[in-house]
């Protein structure tokens, strides 16, 4: 399949992976607020519920060292078993790897806990295997502002793709007009998106239903 990087994202053509959103990986998170990472996490993983998108969760050490993935990124997909992993780079663990193939997408938009290293491996291994890989650089983090920004830089030189988890929900919209998914596009919205949900649930009372953007 060719990647054409120019081609917009759709759940049709893109797997969403959340790497690590754990209680030991959030502890050591200083670039951004916690709550908000995992606010943002959230929001993508509904994204990918609601577009019928593949979602791949995985935790490293969960039993061990690392916890569970977060319970509201669970709650998402009760029945779903993250791939739990010893490696800390996701694409040295032939499940994950298997799933990845299993989702027949080669357009992959991955968040992870932390950022210089969950997120930044496995996307240069997947890019090194002719992968075309979306950072979520809002529903990841890292242990300082320094080691996320420059991990962000390392993987753009790399050919990774920079992009928020809105920008991911809005562009899997595209149109207003698209009713089978606009009521729950809107409900993302008011939940996980700040000031835009703030606006989302005024246009909602104040004129009797949502205004698109």
């Amino acid at each position: 399949m060719f990647n054409d990087k120019t081609d917009l994202l759709t759940g049709d053509n893109s797997a969403i992976i959340l790497i690590d959103h754990q209680p030991q990986m959030l502890f050591g998170v200083q670039s951004a607020d916690r709550q908000a990472i995992i606010n943002n996490a959230v929001g993508l993983a509904k994204t990918a519920k609601v577009f019928h998108a593949p979602i791949i969760l995985t935790t490293v050490a969960a039993e061990s060292f690392s916890g569970p993935i977060h319970p509201h990124i669970q709650e998402v997909f009760p029945e779903y078993k993250p791939i739990d992993r010893t490696s800390m780079n996701s694409w040295e663990d032939e499940n994950f790897v298997a799933a990845v193939k299993a989702t027949g997408r080669k357009k992959l938009v991955i968040a992870a806990l932390w950022t210089e290293v969950c997120l930044a491996f496995p996307t240069i291994a997947a890019l090194k295997e002719g992968y075309e890989v979306y950072i979520v650089t809002d529903a990841s983090a890292g242990t300082t502002v320094e080691a996320h920004n420059t991990s962000i830089q390392r993987m753009i030189q790399a050919g990774a793709i920079p992009v928020t988890w809105q920008s991911v929900l809005l562009e899997y919209q595209r149109d207003w007009a698209r009713q089978e998914t606009y009521d729950a596009v809107m409900d993302i919205a008011l939940q996980h998106s700040g000031a835009y949900g703030a606006g989302v649930f005024y246009a909602h009372t104040m004129f009797g239903g949502h205004e698109g953007k």
